[in-house]
């Protein structure tokens, strides 16, 4: 008896990923859900600009790749000119929560019939660990050495606490994979926010609080330590909006 495969969905690729990122955990949950509901043939992702920047080379379906910050009006544009496809993106947290704001602001407030995957590790990875949108008060990060201080730079950007003010969005949900159950709990956020594209409910955000050893400076037990002391009591986890299908118009 299997007890547990790759998903076909995914790839033989090697993932390029730091020892103990946790984006190779989500990129199985994203797979998962489309093995489970059956949709590889016809499902469209969108890759962005960050560490996931080479994300077509890692999911079986057919992928696009974003200019940074772009990914959800690329999707809007996909799914709009070809409303049978199941379409989602995959975006970090400077992607989506600093040059590509406007982007999902927008595309949730109209609504847009697309499933947005946002992995936040409170720090831009790919480019050597700057202060983020989502960086903590006080983190230390290559461009914030004594922390980040709030009085010049603000207060992160809690994305699922902002979009789920707007009316349009169907569902926004935050999550984690510092722990099994916390997995297991994002797997079933994750194929929910495809069941609601596939239903026509609109626009569905996964919020993936996630890990970054290598830029946070730690160990990989370390880092999934910091997720659940540090970011989860800043980011805490559940359902924001989560609309019915009658309540969407």
């Amino acid at each position: 008896m299997t007890v547990f495969e790759k998903p076909k969905s995914l790839t033989d690729a090697p993932f390029h990923y730091c020892p103990g990122c946790t984006h190779g955990i989500i990129h199985r949950l994203v797979a998962e859900a489309i093995d489970g509901l059956g949709i590889e043939g016809v499902t469209v992702g969108v890759a962005p600009v960050g560490c996931a920047v080479m994300a077509y080379n890692y999911f079986a379906c057919d992928m696009v790749e974003a200019a940074h910050g772009r990914a959800p009006a690329v999707a809007t544009g996909l799914k709009r000119a070809m409303p049978d496809r199941i379409v989602f993106t995959y975006q970090g947290d400077g992607d989506l929560a600093s040059i590509g704001m406007a982007e999902t602001v927008h595309s949730a407030t109209r609504n847009e019939n697309i499933t947005v995957i946002f992995v936040n590790n409170a720090i831009y990875g790919m480019t050597g660990g700057q202060m983020a949108p989502t960086s903590l008060p006080g983190q230390v990060t290559q461009t914030s050495p004594y922390g980040r201080d709030v009085k010049t730079v603000g207060y992160p950007i809690r994305v699922c606490e902002m979009l789920s003010q707007l009316d349009g969005p169907a569902y926004i949900e935050r999550v984690a994979v510092n722990n099994v159950k916390n997995v297991r709990n994002a797997g079933k956020a994750i194929r929910k926010a495809f069941e609601n594209q596939i239903n026509g409910r609109g626009f569905s955000l996964v919020e993936v609080v996630s890990s970054c050893p290598t830029n946070w400076g730690m160990t990989p037990q370390n880092a999934l330590r910091w997720v659940e002391e540090n970011m989860i009591p800043y980011y805490p986890l559940g359902v924001f909006k989560d609309r019915t299908a009658e309540e969407v118009k």
